[in-house]
C-alpha cells in the first residue's frame, strides 16, 4: 500500500513538473555566483543550452522532469573551467624544444618549424588533439591565438568546446599570410564567418608589441572595434621585452599600447609578468583582462607575474596554460591553479596570499570576466550558458574533504573530471569523449610528429635499452 502511495505521489509530482533537457545532481554544487553559494546535495536543471535553475536536489526534482539525468553522489558540479590563453594547434609540437629562454625558443625552433610544418591540416588535427585534452580536463572555454584560425574554429566546434579564437597578426611572412595587411584581410573574413556562432567568438590577435609596428597595432584595434570583437595579445612577458621597449620608446609595453589606443576596446593580454603599479592602473582603467600563465612563466624562467598586486588594483585576472610546444607541454588548468597559488605565496613570502577560493575564481568567473564574458559564463546561475563539469571526490587523494575550494586547487586532478557539458550538450561522459574519435586523433598526432622530426632532422626518441641479463655463474 505504501509503495502504491509513493508511486502515485511521484506520478503526481511528475505531472506538474516542467520538462527540461537535463538535471545534474551531486554531493556539492559549486556555483561561483555573487554570493559563492556552495549547495550540498545540489542539482542543476538545463534547458535549451542554458541553466534554468540551481538548488538542492529536492527543490529541482519537485519542479522539473528531465529527459536525461546525471547523478553522481560522490562528485561536485562546478562551472566549466576557462583557459584564458592557449595555442591549441601547437599540441603537435609538444616538447619539441624544452629548457631554453623564450627568444631562443621562438627564433631558433618555433618560428622555423612553423614555417615548414604549419598548414590547415596541421592546425585542424593539432586543435582536435588539444580540444580533446582540454575537454577531458574540465576546460569548457578557451582563448586561442594561432594561424588558420578559421580551421581552429571548425575543429573546436567539432569537439564541442567554446572558443575565443584570435587570428595571429605578426610582422613577417607566416603560414597563412605574407604580410600584416594580408593577415588583417584574412582576419576580417574569419570574423564575418563566425561572429554570430553559438560557440565561437572570433578575435583579432596581434602577436605582441615587439613583433608588430604601431600602425599594425592600431589597425588591429580598429578592426576589432568595427566588428565588436576582442583583441588578444602577448604583453610584458619577459624582462628583456620590457627593457628593450623602455630603451627604444621610453615607456613600458603597457604604456606603449595605451598610447597607441590599443586598449580602447575589449582586450585580453597574456602574461603581464613585468608590470608595475602604473601599468596596473592603465589595465584597470581600460578594463583589460589578463591571462596569467604560471607554468609557462616558470618553465621559460620569464618571472613571476604580480598577480596579487593586479587583483588588488582591480584588474581581471584569469588563468591560461599557454602553448604545449615547450612553454608548458599540456593544457591542464588544475596544475595551473595549484602553481598559481604557490608561486604568489613563495614570491611574496606570505602564505595567505591568493587563497584557494580566489584561485578557483580565476579559473572560472574571473577568467570569464577577463574575456568579457562574465554575463554568460563562469558561474552556475539561471540564464547563463550550460557549461559545467562533474568532478569525482572518491579517489584516495580526494579524501577526506574539509574545504571544497582547497580540494579543487590543491588536491584534485584533471583526471578526476568525469563529465563535461558545453552549451547544454554533453561532450564527455564517464571520461569518454562523445563528440570525436580520440584514437583517430592520437594516431594522426603521431603521424604529424614523425613528419616534423623529418622536417627538422630530429632523430626519433631513443628506445630504452633492454636490461642486461645476468650471466650464469660458473659452478
Amino acid at each position: 500500500m505504501l509503495r502504491l502511495f509513493v508511486s502515485l505521489a511521484l506520478a503526481a509530482v511528475a505531472a506538474f513538473s516542467a520538462p527540461v533537457d537535463a538535471i545534474w545532481s551531486a554531493r556539492y554544487v559549486v556555483t561561483m555566483d555573487a554570493s559563492r553559494r556552495l549547495i550540498e546535495r545540489g542539482a542543476v536543471a538545463v534547458r535549451g543550452g542554458r541553466i534554468l535553475a540551481v538548488g538542492t536536489r529536492g527543490e529541482i526534482d519537485r519542479k522539473y522532469q528531465p529527459a536525461r539525468r546525471i547523478d553522481c553522489a560522490d562528485c561536485l558540479i562546478a562551472p566549466g573551467l576557462v583557459n584564458a590563453h592557449a595555442h591549441a594547434a601547437m599540441s603537435l609540437m609538444r616538447g619539441i624544444a624544452d629548457d631554453m629562454r623564450l627568444q631562443d625558443w621562438l627564433e631558433k625552433f618555433i618560428f622555423p618549424v612553423e614555417a615548414k610544418a604549419v598548414s590547415p591540416e596541421f592546425v585542424r588535427w593539432g586543435t582536435r588533439l588539444a580540444a580533446i585534452e582540454m575537454a577531458l580536463s574540465g576546460v569548457t572555454t578557451y582563448a586561442d591565438m594561432y594561424y588558420f584560425e578559421d580551421t581552429v574554429a571548425e575543429a573546436t566546434r567539432e569537439i564541442g568546446l567554446r572558443g575565443v579564437l584570435g587570428e595571429t597578426i605578426i610582422g613577417f611572412p607566416v603560414a597563412d599570410a605574407k604580410s600584416p595587411a594580408e593577415s588583417l584581410q584574412f582576419t576580417e573574413r574569419f570574423i564575418r564567418r563566425f561572429r554570430n556562432d553559438e560557440l565561437i567568438v572570433p578575435a583579432v590577435a596581434p602577436h605582441a608589441s615587439y613583433t608588430n609596428s604601431g600602425e599594425t597595432l592600431k589597425a588591429c584595434r580598429e578592426l576589432a572595434n568595427r566588428y565588436g570583437v576582442p583583441l588578444l595579445t602577448h604583453l610584458s612577458e619577459t624582462r628583456q621585452e620590457v627593457d628593450q621597449m623602455r630603451t627604444k620608446r621610453g615607456m613600458s609595453p603597457v604604456a606603449l599600447l595605451d598610447s597607441l589606443g590599443v586598449f580602447n576596446g575589449r582586450t585580453l593580454v597574456a602574461h603581464a609578468v613585468w608590470t608595475d603599479a602604473a601599468d596596473h592602473a592603465i589595465l584597470r582603467k581600460w578594463n583589460v583582462g589578463v591571462a596569467h600563465c604560471p607554468s609557462s612563466n616558470t618553465k621559460l624562467a620569464s618571472g613571476v607575474a604580480p598577480v596579487a598586486a593586479m587583483l588588488r588594483a582591480g584588474v581581471a585576472v584569469g588563468l591560461g596554460t599557454d602553448g604545449p610546444a615547450g612553454s608548458n607541454n599540456d593544457f591542464n588548468l588544475f596544475e595551473e591553479m595549484d602553481l598559481a597559488a604557490k608561486l604568489q605565496k613563495v614570491s611574496t613570502g606570505d602564505p595567505t596570499v591568493l587563497p584557494a577560493k580566489t584561485v578557483f575564481e580565476m579559473a572560472t568567473i574571473a577568467g570569464a570576466r577577463a574575456l568579457g564574458m562574465e554575463k554568460e559564463l563562469g558561474s552556475l546561475e539561471p540564464g547563463k550558458r550550460a557549461d559545467m563539469i562533474a568532478v569525482r571526490l572518491d579517489a584516495p587523494h580526494a579524501v577526506p574533504l574539509y574545504n571544497v575550494y582547497s580540494q579543487l586547487v590543491y588536491a584534485l586532478k584533471a583526471s578526476d573530471v568525469s563529465d563535461v557539458m558545453v552549451n547544454g550538450k554533453l561532450i564527455v561522459r564517464d571520461r569518454r569523449v562523445l563528440t570525436f574519435d580520440t584514437a583517430l586523433v592520437t594516431a594522426k598526432a603521431r603521424q604529424f610528429g614523425a613528419k616534423i622530426r623529418t622536417l627538422t632532422g630530429q632523430a626519433p626518441p631513443a628506445a630504452s635499452p633492454e636490461p642486461a641479463r645476468p650471466r650464469n655463474k660458473a659452478r
